[in-house]
């Protein structure tokens, strides 16, 4: 037995579960990606429309796994396109899973040198990441929904706690004159959307989990309007309080909106720290959706049992999360991830959709 069969989970928290997977590294370092690349105020409408877009893929993803209830991406592939095809696609999402599972422990890696333990060995954190991990993805799917059902709120009371107080240093003309040149800007920002979407492939496979798949799509279109929603709020507050030059310019954004005030008189006069420690533990629930996810594939496409997979994955994690050298080296990775994401967006759904489409009208014309 690869997946237990009562490993169900409710459509509260496969919503959650896909918001957990979307929502990690990129709020602090979307607002300078996508402002990098639009380079006008406007970066927040890439946000959108890049959210728009990809509740489209979305949907066509629910559509595909709900004509095979109970059945996850790497199962059904195999009979919609044939055993080679099938394995080769689902290959692709296994490596493109295990890749960005390392890139969130790195990033996560470089957050806690930079703020909190400087000059610590890189090993030396990402060890005990991947060790917990592995202890939380032994518990299967419903285990993990259960610590996102923890951790998620907190995270996002420390954020709304952050936002509010950013206020104080917004100013409106930061984000003026809007489409002061086209929508052309506009555009060139999706590319570095992509990344903070990516990951949302999972509803491949969470829909088979599920108690009521029949709910799915509105379970998913919640679990991804939550991380749009917060994204999007996330660039104008940055790029109003900061401005667009110092935003290019910085590193994580993000911290250095929240390190631009002080609250005096309160239990946390400065709130970086408690934002960085909790989004930490956001960042590794990012990483164990990932980490489920390629593990899954791997026992489902190979049928090997899961728990051999498990630790077997551990150390290619390691690997791939030790490869890059530098910083940029970590951002020129997000930006390979964010390309392979955009493959995969038409790959995988579109191509499995169409053919199975076509299958059935000739079908349909035999009969």
């Amino acid at each position: 037995m690869f997946v237990r069969s009562d490993d169900k989970i409710t459509s509260k928290q496969a919503a959650l579960f896909l918001t957990n997977t979307v929502l990690g590294a990129g709020i602090l370092t979307l607002p300078r990606s996508v402002t990098e690349s639009a380079k006008t105020p406007d970066s927040w409408m890439s946000v959108l429309l890049g959210g728009a877009v990809v509740l489209l893929v979305i949907w066509v993803m629910v559509k595909l796994s709900q004509q095979f209830p109970g059945k996850t991406i790497y199962q059904y592939s195999k009979r919609i396109v044939g055993i080679y095809l099938g394995g080769f696609l689902c290959t692709l999402l296994i490596i493109y899973f295990m890749i960005i599972a390392g890139f969130e422990i790195r990033v996560l890696v470089e957050i806690t040198l930079f703020f909190l333990l400087e000059g610590t060995p890189d090993w030396a954190i990402v060890i005990p990441f991947i060790w917990v991990g592995a202890y939380l993805v032994f518990g299967g799917i419903n285990s993990i929904a259960r610590v996102y059902g923890i951790i998620f709120p907190i995270s996002i009371l420390i954020l709304f706690l952050c936002y509010i107080f950013s206020i104080r240093v917004f100013d409106l003309n930061h984000l003026r004159p809007v489409l002061s040149e086209g929508f052309m800007p506009v555009i060139k920002g999706l590319k570095s959307t992509i990344l903070v979407y990516t990951g949302c492939e999972v509803v491949m496979t969470i829909t088979a989990f599920m108690q009521h798949p029949e709910h799915a799509i509105r379970a998913m279109f919640v679990g991804i309007g939550i991380p749009m929603g917060l994204y999007l709020v996330t660039v104008i507050l940055v790029v109003g309080g900061l401005s667009i030059d110092a935003v290019v310019m910085s590193t994580w954004p993000t911290i250095d909106l929240v390190r631009s005030f002080e609250i005096s008189g309160y239990f946390f006069e400065r709130f970086e720290f408690p934002l960085l420690v909790i989004w930490m533990m956001q960042m590794f629930c990012n990483f164990c959706s990932f980490f489920f996810n390629a593990s899954l594939g791997i026992s489902q496409v190979f049928k090997l049992k899961l728990v051999p997979v498990i630790f077997g994955m551990m150390p290619l994690i390691f690997i791939s999360t030790m490869i890059p050298k530098r910083i940029n080296d970590v951002f020129a990775l997000g930006d390979a991830i964010g390309i392979m994401g955009v493959i995969l967006f038409i790959l995988v759904p579109v191509l499995l959709s169409v053919v199975m489409i076509i299958r059935k009208k000739g079908l349909k014309q035999d009969v």
